[in-house]
């Protein structure tokens, strides 16, 4: 393998989470696969507390960096350092979001190719019990002076990275984690891995252009440069449709991982790309339906989404085709052991195929009692559910640190999604509705905020 230059990097940090907390220590090694060429340390003020507990595991404590410098006051000399250098660490993702995240702050976008010596580990030297450095450091018998410190653990990594090259697996394996795990023989025409790897690692929706510039498909990621990479690493039918007809690619950040999932399933109504033949249906004219039989059985039913059947059964989500809501309906049967006949799946005489195999316990035949039965089906109702409630709004992460998106529901229906600014005093769900660009909510969008929130991904301000 040519030599590269490698700037092998280790910091301490105030917490785990780079959204919240600080670097405390940065460590930089630079490595020309032979030879340490370069190396720098320092410790930082984080400009906010360490806390006892880390104090306790690094040895640094608040005292230690008071007169430390401050990460705009060393930023230039890590850009310096790791230009045309790739990104080394153990656990890449977490040293790499940190640094990131500083340079966010200052309004700066940094970028470099990563490698994770944990990964490459795995694959170098397979079978071991266990691949965090402490236990690495044991395995090879690395002298280290101070577990936890930037600067020691750097020149462990740097240890460990050089067993690496010297396996017969690694540098294979570098080489193909530093093209993205791209196969090269799929990309599209005048598409290179370095106009993929020039794209963001933020979270927005990405558009493929045809060669007269039209979209030919509309996707959405929390890291727009892997997902692109990702359609490019396996031989599959969109792959295939990709380097056909793909000849450039744009993007929009949304910093929100749910307006990127709203923005994307409007841009694919919108424009109906040729390639997003799964989600290009416009209207959800299908339902299923609930109600409350004679027998007093909660039952469900699939049909077409009329004036009349929402009149007279409470509607709980809709769906572009009738199969789509049978499919889900058959799902409900078997998950929460229901009536086919009171799910509206068989409408023959006597009992259900599903009582004769021993899932239906009876309900078809009255042979379970309603209040029996009903305990189930209420479970299944609220996994069936789809139609959102009340009045609320969903805060998440923006496109920069000063601001925050938020997307509002008025009377358990989208309203509209946008950017509000830390400044932005909204007391009431009328303010929020100033704040933000109105929607023409529709049953998919509905669904994709109810799925978000469930996932208890973002605050929920209720009103």
């Amino acid at each position: 393998m040519a030599l590269k230059r490698f700037a092998i990097i280790d910091v301490e940090t105030t917490g785990g989470r780079a959204a919240r907390d600080k670097i405390t220590e940065i460590a930089i090694v630079l490595f020309d696969g032979e030879k340490i060429i370069e190396t720098y340390e320092t410790l930082l003020n984080p400009e906010c507390k360490i806390s006892g507990f880390i104090s306790q595991l690094t040895g640094i404590t608040n005292e230690m960096v008071e007169d430390a410098p401050r990460f705009f006051e060393v930023a230039r000399k890590v850009v310096e350092m790791t230009t045309d250098a790739v990104f080394v660490a153990h656990n890449a993702r977490f040293d790499y979001s940190f640094i990131r995240e500083e340079f966010r702050r200052l309004g700066y976008t940094y970028t470099r190719k990563t490698l994770c010596t944990v990964q490459l580990s795995r694959k170098s030297f397979p079978g071991l019990p266990s691949y965090s450095l402490g236990k690495l450091i044991q395995h090879f018998n690395i002298p280290v002076k101070e577990r936890h410190r930037a600067m020691a653990d750097t020149l462990a990594t740097t240890e460990l990275f050089s067993h690496i090259l010297q396996t017969q697996a690694g540098p294979a394996q570098i080489n193909k984690l530093l093209k993205l795990g791209i196969r090269e023989s799929l990309l599209p025409i005048g598409f290179g891995i370095d106009k993929i790897r020039a794209l963001p690692e933020e979270c927005g929706v990405y558009y493929f252009h045809n060669q007269a510039g039209d979209v030919v498909y509309v996707g959405k990621s929390i890291n727009i440069q892997k997902r692109i990479a990702e359609h490019f690493q396996d031989k599959t039918r969109k792959a295939g449709l990709l380097q056909q007809h793909a000849r450039e690619v744009t993007y929009e950040l949304t910093g929100s991982e749910l307006i990127a999932l709203l923005l994307e399933s409007r841009e694919i109504k919108r424009l109906r790309p040729m390639i997003n033949r799964a989600q290009r249906n416009r209207r959800y004219p299908y339902g299923v339906f609930a109600y409350t039989s004679e027998e007093g059985y909660l039952c469900f039913t699939p049909a077409k989404s009329t004036a009349k059947a929402i009149k007279e059964k409470k509607l709980l989500a809709e769906y572009p085709h009738l199969e789509n809501a049978r499919n889900q309906l058959q799902a409900m049967v078997e998950r929460f052991q229901l009536c086919e006949k009171r799910c509206g799946l068989d409408s023959g005489q006597g009992p259900c195929f599903q009582n004769q195999i021993g899932i239906c316990l009876g309900a078809c035949i009255n042979q379970e009692p309603p209040e029996e039965y009903n305990l189930r089906a209420e479970e299944a109702l609220k996994a069936l559910t789809a139609v959102l409630k009340g009045h609320f709004v969903v805060l998440d992460k923006g496109r920069n640190a000063d601001e925050k998106a938020a997307v509002v529901v008025e009377n358990g229906r989208l309203f509209g999604w946008g950017y509000v600014s830390e400044d932005d005093q909204a007391q009431d769900l009328e303010d929020w509705k100033d704040l933000v660009k109105p929607a023409d909510g529709n049953a998919e969008e509905n669904r994709l905020v109810k799925r978000f929130v469930a996932s208890k991904k973002a605050k929920v301000m209720k009103f």
